[in-house]
């Protein structure tokens, strides 16, 4: 049973389940507000602050915590004079407010400043509220904590502000959970006591700082189940199930990472209870369980008996950044869709039509930071003189299949998990109301939105241009085909591009078919696939070549992926019937 109310690094997590405050006093009684409470006092002693200092020599013998709290009881119905009238023992802190005053100040603002979850139970109500009501207790729990703040500030002041600032101070996230029968082999039934997200309620913008800004190596192949000797306390993880592609995933995820797990729901379709009742998932990720030895460890493997791919990543410091949630998920769907034949393709797929009529479903392949989806951007910003309408079929990660007699699209996502340094600044400030931001104050900067659809991406659309993203060569012409195929299979393969800071790689490298995240792992599978898949694209005569998006180079960094774009309408134009 998860418990009444929990703070872990910067989040806090309500269960509304089993306690829900009604009123200031209910709110000042729990737990959670006597928590934070200490909290709070306990960071400013850390940072020698002198109003604590103050304030404890008003408190005397008593701890801190149980002296303001028993005066915020007081100040909810009582003002300064009444209270000291009452208990002469708050006189000398209250015949000067300034300290009191500034303490609710900073308590207010730390409190704002937690990422803010609330949680349901569907199959263990008590004394909280039906799932059907969430919505409301949330906007009701908000409207209480700043009618709180605001009674306690004016029973203090004496006074009311001119400009009420109806800022967001309650939950950021709400979700349900239930319990839900799913089949899983009997080396995996303990996560199966696992409680299933099954819905969402987001307040964006969201914005979340995790420790992490950035991803380093790569993912490893182990031959060994790696959950077997880890150590899982269930009532302390979350179960995302997923759409990834056409496989349903269960990622299992530790409240530490809370923020990461939530932030899947911008990026990856949540399966219904329908999709996953009695159901066995073709993929599983265990994200954050702690190794005995206390190790990083990002590992998956291959479980042939069980048809299962399974990923693990542990606890520690060092992976709480998105990319570690995001690129595991699409490494194992990427070897899963090369042990069925298929060929990951990394980069970014769109369909488009022109205000002339013309249709194309153009993909541009990549590794981090070659431009794939400043491109999409570009193309976004460019569509009032050019374009009619564009689908995204993927952004990031999508696989080609050889299907009737031709090469078809596929996508993994329906988000986007994009540098804000890459994005159009008034694009990012008119998404604000879907958006989940990380990081928006350091380098590498990120934004993760809800782009297309499911059945978008699961439609299947025939390749029509194919276009290899070259980010640090400048060329005379934007657009160059390859006539040779081996070539065009040589410069696919190597993947070169310069790196942007995504990761920790640094300067020009390259990257086995620009895709570390499955094929770079299995690379004697993937170039048998890589046969097949482009041997059909020359022989259907789809044109397969690079476009020079300038991306790394000084000065082009949005001009590049601009004038790439328009250079791809001008070749569409001219050579699409």
């Amino acid at each position: 049973m998860i418990k009444e109310f929990s703070h872990n690094r910067n989040n806090v997590i309500l269960n509304f389940s089993l306690n829900y405050c009604k009123t200031s006093k209910e709110l000042l009684e729990s737990t959670g507000f006597y928590t934070v409470l200490k909290h709070y006092i306990k960071q400013q002693k850390k940072e020698d602050a002198l109003l604590i200092e103050r304030l404890e020599t008003f408190s005397q013998e008593r701890e801190l915590s149980d002296t303001l709290l028993e005066l915020f009881k007081l100040l909810l119905i009582l003002d300064t004079e009444e209270v000291k009238n009452l208990n002469p023992d708050y006189q000398k802190i209250l015949d000067d407010t300034t300290d009191i005053i500034d303490f609710v100040e900073g308590l207010y603002f730390y409190w704002r400043h937690l990422e803010r979850y609330a949680l349901i139970q569907k199959d263990n109500i008590t004394s909280g509220i039906e799932h059907n009501q969430f919505i409301k207790a949330s906007n009701n729990f908000a409207n209480l904590i700043l009618t709180t703040y605001r009674l306690i500030e004016h029973n203090i002041t004496n006074t009311y502000p001119n400009v009420y600032r109806q800022a967001h101070a309650g939950i950021n996230v709400g979700f349900v959970l239930s319990h839900v029968d799913v089949k899983l082999p009997k080396q995996y039934k303990i996560l199966t006591e696992i409680n299933t997200i099954n819905k969402i309620i987001l307040t964006p913008p969201f914005i979340m700082y995790p420790i992490m800004n950035k991803r380093e190596g790569v993912f490893k192949e182990v031959f060994k189940n790696p959950l077997k000797d880890v150590a899982i306390n269930t009532n302390h993880f979350f179960c995302y199930p997923a759409k990834v592609g056409e496989f349903l995933t269960h990622i299992y995820f530790h409240r530490d990472f809370l923020s990461q797990g939530i932030a899947l729901a911008n990026l990856f379709e949540l399966a219904t209870q329908e999709d996953i009742e009695n159901q066995s998932p073709d993929l599983i990720y265990v994200f954050g369980a702690r190794n005995s030895d206390g190790s990083k460890e990002t590992v998956f493997y291959d479980d042939k008996d069980n048809d299962l791919l399974v990923g693990y990543v542990s606890n520690t410091e060092n992976i709480d950044y998105f990319g570690y949630m995001k690129k595991m998920i699409l490494t194992l769907h990427n070897v899963k869709m090369l042990n069925r034949g298929h060929l990951p393709m990394h980069g970014a797929m769109v369909n488009i039509t022109l205000k002339s009529g013309l249709s194309a479903n153009i993909a541009i392949i990549g590794d981090s930071g070659a431009g794939k989806s400043e491109s999409l951007e570009a193309f976004r910003t460019l569509s009032e003189d050019h374009l009619k309408e564009m689908k995204i079929i993927f952004d990031d990660m999508g696989t080609f299949k050889v299907e009737d007699d031709t090469v078809k699209g596929y996508g993994t996502e329906i988000g986007a998990f994009v540098r804000l340094d890459d994005l159009d600044m008034g694009y990012s400030f008119k998404e604000m109301d879907r958006a989940i931001f990380m990081n928006p104050n350091r380098i590498n900067a990120r934004v993760i939105l809800p782009i297309t659809t499911y059945q978008t991406i699961q439609k299947g659309y025939p390749v029509d241009v194919l276009l290899y993203a070259n980010n640090f060569e400048e060329n005379e012409e934007t657009i160059v085909l390859f006539n040779d195929p081996e070539k065009a299979k040589a410069t696919y393969i190597e993947g070169a591009r310069k790196a942007k800071g995504t990761t920790n790689e640094t300067g020009v490298v390259t990257s086995f078919f620009a895709n570390p995240f499955g094929p770079l792992q299995r690379k004697d599978q993937t170039l048998e696939i890589i046969d097949k898949t482009y041997d059909k694209l020359f022989e259907k005569n789809i044109p397969v070549g690079q476009i020079y998006t300038k991306l790394a180079i000084e000065g082009f960094e949005r001009k590049g992926p601009e004038a790439a774009a328009l250079a791809l309408f001008d070749w569409l134009t001219q050579n699409k019937k």
